[in-house]
């Protein structure tokens, strides 16, 4: 038996697949959008793809489980909870599939969503390992405030945390401390709120060092999983109801993204959609000196895709404008990991420069910080644990387009993240609704000068 880990960083997700050497069959747990990655292993490995497993219809990214069905015949798990709309064989507690000396067995957790399941995994009748897609992570558990108003079955956050309380210790606290613990994320992820560093864990190490495993009352668990949790970002919901229905083939569908001609002037721009938003991936350096209005400033970065998902809306068209097809090519790749690629009016190379931003003017601004409207655009949770400036506004960058005309603009407004990453984008977006009101600096990574 092997036992594959697969990480997007990206999305800081983890995928499975769990190879029977004897049988050489694979079953797939949680598989990300593209396929081509567990079609190779299955290749290396020169084994059959026979089953996925989802653990529940995901909220932040896309599964590739329809597609797989579809080109390897492998059938596709899920709790008859989730109203799957897709072929798909329920696998719900009691039921299991065996390989060879292998057995997975289902577990009904419900708690991050009402139909979610963990895969207990035993070999040669011991256990061995317990797959928790969202319900137990490293160091934390599930959130519970995502299907609220997403799924078939949808239910209150209270009412979720209080099953996650049960889940927890009544499905997975009796396992072995020696089970190793595999989850469908690790830190980063809006899944959960305190993730730890690794990919994998004992229920052992869990059981010791996760608060949400602790002896507690249910009304403490309850009120401290329900607080400060992560914002959630627009494409949540979406994604739900997606995977929920099966999305296209991955590549078929990243090929019929509109590659269009380059915009090397503002008469060239003159065929885009006026009220379109335009996501520009240049470099800092290169945006700053010239881009298309109605632009945000999105790069290339560690987090591109749920920041997009959080800017713009489902079934919302955009356009993707970058200075290397290579570099608009990656980016096509990463949106259709959210399965926003169906919204990309069209993708282009630009080179035209209409809309300057101004470089920020670092001296005048720490000399004379109440001559500027200052914007903190962290998350509440950042903010809460240290505000940087005393008189700034706060407004999280998921929530900025609905609030961006609430700020004052009686001076130069000056805007700040954590690091320079989401203030471009922020800057950028106030710019661009703004429409020269008045000046919008990005403070960058110069924050770090007065952190």
């Amino acid at each position: 038996m092997e036992i594959k880990q697969f990480e997007d960083k990206n999305l800081s997700h983890f995928s499975y697949a769990i190879l029977s050497d004897s049988e050489k069959k694979i079953i797939l747990i949680d598989p990300a959008r593209n396929p081509q990655p567990y079609l190779d292993y299955a290749k290396e490995k020169e084994a059959q793809i026979t089953g996925i497993i989802e653990t529940h219809p995901h909220a932040d990214f896309i599964s590739s489980h329809l597609e797989l069905h579809t080109t390897t015949g492998a059938t596709v798990y899920i709790s008859k909870l989730a109203h799957a709309l897709y072929p798909h064989q329920p696998f719900d507690e009691g039921q299991t599939i065996l390989l060879d000396t292998i057995k997975l067995s289902a577990v009904n957790t419900p708690g991050h969503s009402p139909d979610s399941i963990c895969i207990v995994l035993e070999k040669d009748g011991t256990q061995a390992a317990v797959f928790t897609g969202d319900t137990l992570f490293v160091g934390d558990c599930g959130r519970p405030d995502l299907r609220e108003g997403a799924g078939k079955i949808q239910v209150t956050r209270t009412e979720l945390a209080k099953q996650m309380y049960h889940s927890l210790r009544d499905k997975l606290l009796p396992l072995q401390n020696d089970t190793v613990v595999y989850p469908a994320h690790g830190a980063g992820t809006l899944c959960g709120k305190a993730l730890g560093a690794g990919s994998s864990s004992t229920m052992g190490e869990e059981k010791k060092n996760n608060w949400s495993l602790q002896e507690q009352t249910e009304t403490v668990f309850i009120k401290e999983l329900l607080a400060d949790q992560p914002f959630v970002p627009a494409y949540f919901p979406f994604d739900v109801e997606l995977n929920r229905k099966g999305a296209k083939g991955f590549e078929e569908s990243v090929r019929q993204v509109k590659r269009g001609e380059p915009i090397l002037n503002g008469e060239a721009a003159k065929r885009l959609q006026q009220n379109a938003w335009i996501i520009d991936i240049r470099k800092d350096s290169v945006y700053k000196q010239g881009h298309l209005p109605h632009s945000i400033h999105l790069m290339e970065g560690p987090k591109f895709e749920t920041w997009l998902g959080s800017i713009i809306k489902p079934a919302e068209g955009f356009y993707i404008a970058g200075d290397d097809q290579d570099a608009i090519n990656k980016i096509i790749a990463r949106t259709a990991a959210i399965g926003y690629e169906t919204q990309i009016i069209e993708t282009f190379i630009v080179k035209s420069n209409e809309v300057v931003q101004e470089k920020m003017p670092l001296k005048h601004f720490k000399e004379h910080l109440s001559n500027y409207t200052i914007v903190d655009v962290r998350n509440t949770s950042e903010v809460k644990e240290s505000k940087i400036f005393p008189t700034s506004i706060s407004i999280p960058l998921g929530e900025l387009r609905d609030k961006v005309h609430t700020i004052p603009t009686d001076k130069p407004i000056v805007v700040h993240c954590a690091g320079g990453y989401r203030s471009a984008a922020a800057s950028s977006l106030i710019q661009s609704e703004l429409k020269g009101q008045v000046p919008v600096y990005d403070l960058g990574d110069a924050i770090k000068k007065f952190q």
